[in-house]
């Protein structure tokens, strides 16, 4: 593997597991012939891909990272936290991530209450039609039923009319604690990462994305992604800064779920700058 900057990884996507719509095994082929060399699968809160992702990686000769995508609740934001490299069979972090998916389904009942006072029935049954893993059932999985039935064009319309804190559909949870993911991540010999900074717009503005990062590091967090699906090209040089300001190591990945969704297919995303060090260093 090599460990330059320019080698086309892409550490952040999601299967069926989760809320994809590929399986692991169809994913695997999708990055070999995008041009990937080094992927993860990085489902949310859960690891049941993980030995079919690498069995199919290995059957592609495509280098894998097992990996994760940990929600949490900090400062009273829901953020990511991506774990790579780590061990899908330790103990702790199963036992973690089986923790943190408790109370999806109340969650879920609550969100189709609500939509059902502004005229939208039938959503929770509608979601968990979408959802590969009932005990995942999410926000996108509502979103893709309320496509389904002609309320909204696409699913970046539901969230901003539907499913974002002050819309009718949307419910808060209390997911795990920044040190809890951080230390499950680190007990299973991985690398922590913090997914898509820019998505935090409410930390950006309250200017506590500083808290956030310091903390983090403090924890022994390695890592931040750089270059992501959902930044600009602005926010590449703004979080290649924030990487360089705090020593982390730059992460790569296109947060793909679908083609008809995500901004960017797996693999086909900007390369990290050079001046970085990849967070794929780490296992090198």
């Amino acid at each position: 593997m090599s460990i330059l900057p320019t080698l086309n990884a892409d550490l952040h996507c999601h299967s069926v597991v989760s809320d994809g719509t590929f399986t692991p095994e169809a994913l695997a082929e999708r990055a070999k012939a995008n041009g990937v060399h080094l992927w993860a699968l990085t489902d949310h809160d859960e690891l049941g891909g993980q030995k079919h992702a690498r069995e199919a990686a290995s059957a592609l000769n495509l280098d894998y990272l097992a990996g994760v995508e940990i929600s949490v609740t900090w400062m009273g934001e829901t953020i990511h936290i991506v774990g790579l490299g780590i061990d899908a069979e330790h103990v702790g972090i199963i036992e973690g991530l089986r923790r943190t998916r408790e109370g999806r389904g109340n969650r879920a009942q609550l969100m189709a209450d609500q939509l059902a006072k502004v005229g939208i029935y039938g959503a929770y049954e509608g979601a968990l039609h979408c959802a590969g893993n009932h005990q995942l059932i999410s926000r996108t999985h509502f979103a893709r039923y309320l496509v389904e039935q002609g309320v909204c064009r696409n699913t970046e319309h539901v969230f901003k009319n539907y499913l974002i804190e002050g819309k009718p559909g949307y419910v808060p949870h209390q997911w795990a604690s920044l040190d809890d993911a951080v230390a499950w991540i680190k007990a299973s010999g991985g690398v922590a990462v913090i997914a898509h900074p820019g998505r935090y717009s409410r930390l950006n503005a309250m200017q506590m994305d500083d808290e956030l990062y310091k903390r983090f590091k403090d924890l022994g967090g390695l890592a931040i992604e750089v270059v992501t699906g959902s930044h600009s090209p602005d926010q590449y040089k703004t979080y290649a800064k924030i990487a360089e300001q705090y020593g982390f190591l730059a992460s790569r990945g296109s947060d793909f779920h679908d083609p008809n969704e995500s901004h960017i297919d797996l693999g086909n995303l900007p390369l990290l700058p050079d001046h970085l060090t990849p967070v794929w260093s780490a296992f090198h």
